[in-house]
C-alpha cells in the first residue's frame, strides 16, 4: 500500500459562524449609547493535518469540539473563514461551484444519519446512477444501471433490492447504501462522518468491517470523525484530538494510546469504559464545563479545566508541536 504521498494537505483552517444576522438584531444599549454587537461561534481555530494516499486519519474528541464542521470545510461543503485545503497540491479552498466539480467526483462523504442523506423519493438505483451519469462515468442508462448493480453487490446489498426506497430498509442496510453511492465515483478520499453511530452495536461492527475491506480493495484514504475511541483503535493509522475546535495532540494510533501526553487527551482517554481491562491511561479530572465557543479563553482553550495549568497556560496559547518524531502536542509543559 502506497502511502507516501500526500493527498489532503489542511492549513491553519479556521472556520466561524455569525450569530447575529442583520443590523437590527446586532444592536443594544450599553451605558445609554446603542453599542454594535457580533456574536461569533469559533467553531474550527487554526486546524492543520495531512492526510496520505490509502492513510486513515481520524479526528476525536468530544461533541461540539468541530470534528465535522472540519470535515465539512474540507469537503468544501463549507468554505473555509480562513486557512487552505490542498488537494494534491491545489488549493480548492475558495473554488466557485463549477471549479470545484472535477474535485467533487475525487472526494466523497458518507453520513451519520443514512436516511437523513438519501433521498426518500427515490429508489436505491436511481441513487446511485444519478452520480455515475452526472460526472460521465457511465454514458448510457444501462451501464450506469449494471455499475449499480455491481456496486449494490460489493456492499452486500442483493440486486432485486435496487428498486426498494429507503425507508424499507434497515439502518445498517441504509448505511450499506450510503457507502455505495461514495464508492460509485470511483473515489480517492472519503469522509466517514460518525458512520456506525446510529447503528446497532452488532450492526457496527459489520460496517466498519466493510469500510476497511473497500479501502484496502481500492487504496482509497479515509477522514474518519469518531467519538468512540475503540472504533478508532481499530481502525485508524494517525489520529488527531480536538478540543474547542483546535487539535490539541496528533500521531499515530499506537503513541496516542500508549503515551498520550496533553492533559485533554488524557482527560478523553480516561473517560473510555473497560471491562476486565486496566484503563487506557491513568485517569486525571477536568475542573469545570466546557468554555463557550463564542468566548474562548485567552491562552490554552483547556487551561480553565486543566489541574497543572500555570499563569503561562491562561495568557498565551501554545502551538502545536512535535514533541518526539512524528507525535505533536500543543501544551506549555512538554
Amino acid at each position: 500500500m502506497e502511502t507516501s504521498k500526500t493527498l489532503i494537505e489542511v492549513k491553519n483552517v479556521c472556520q466561524e459562524f455569525h450569530l447575529t444576522k442583520g443590523i437590527l438584531q446586532s444592536l443594544r444599549f450599553e451605558k445609554g449609547k446603542l453599542v454594535k454587537e457580533d456574536k461569533v461561534v469559533h467553531a474550527v481555530n487554526d486546524v492543520s493535518f495531512e492526510i496520505k494516499k490509502g492513510e486513515v486519519f481520524s479526528l476525536v474528541g468530544e461533541s461540539g469540539c468541530g470534528k465535522s464542521t472540519t470535515a465539512r470545510t474540507v469537503i468544501r461543503l463549507l468554505e473555509p473563514t480562513s486557512g487552505q485545503v490542498l488537494y494534491k497540491g491545489k488549493d480548492i479552498s475558495h473554488l466557485g461551484p463549477n471549479e470545484l466539480l472535477p474535485y467533487r467526483k475525487s472526494m466523497q462523504m458518507i453520513f451519520q444519519d443514512p436516511y437523513a442523506s438519501l433521498n426518500p423519493r427515490q429508489r436505491v438505483a436511481d441513487i446511485i446512477m444519478e452520480p455515475l451519469l452526472f460526472h460521465g462515468i457511465a454514458k448510457t442508462k444501462e451501464e450506469a444501471r449494471e455499475r449499480c448493480m455491481n456496486i449494490l453487490a460489493r456492499v452486500g446489498l442483493r440486486p432485486e433490492q435496487a428498486g426498494r426506497y429507503p425507508h424499507q430498509f434497515s439502518g445498517g442496510q441504509r448505511q450499506r447504501i450510503g457507502i455505495a453511492r461514495a464508492l460509485a465515483v470511483n473515489p480517492e478520499f472519503i469522509i466517514a462522518d460518525e458512520p456506525v453511530s446510529a447503528l446497532d452495536v452488532s450492526i457496527q461492527a459489520q460496517i466498519l468491517n466493510l469500510l476497511m475491506d473497500l479501502k484496502d480493495e481500492f487504496n482509497f484514504s479515509y477522514l474518519f470523525i469518531a467519538h468512540d475511541l475503540s472504533v478508532v483503535r481499530h481502525i485508524s493509522d494517525r489520529l488527531g484530538v480536538m478540543y474547542l475546535g483546535s487539535i490539541v495532540e496528533m500521531g499515530d494510533k499506537h503513541t496516542l494510546f500508549t503515551n498520550p501526553v496533553h492533559p485533554y487527551t488524557k482527560v478523553l482517554f480516561a473517560a473510555v469504559p473497560t471491562v476486565g481491562e486496566k484503563p487506557l491511561v491513568q485517569g486525571i479530572d477536568a475542573k469545570g464545563e466546557i468554555p463557550s465557543p463564542v468566548n474562548l479563553p485567552k491562552g490554552c482553550y483547556f487551561s480553565d479545566r486543566c489541574p497543572y495549568a500555570t499563569d503561562r497556560c491562561r495568557q498565551e496559547k501554545p502551538v502545536l508541536r512535535e514533541v518526539e518524531p512524528g507525535h505533536m502536542a500543543a501544551c506549555h509543559l512538554l
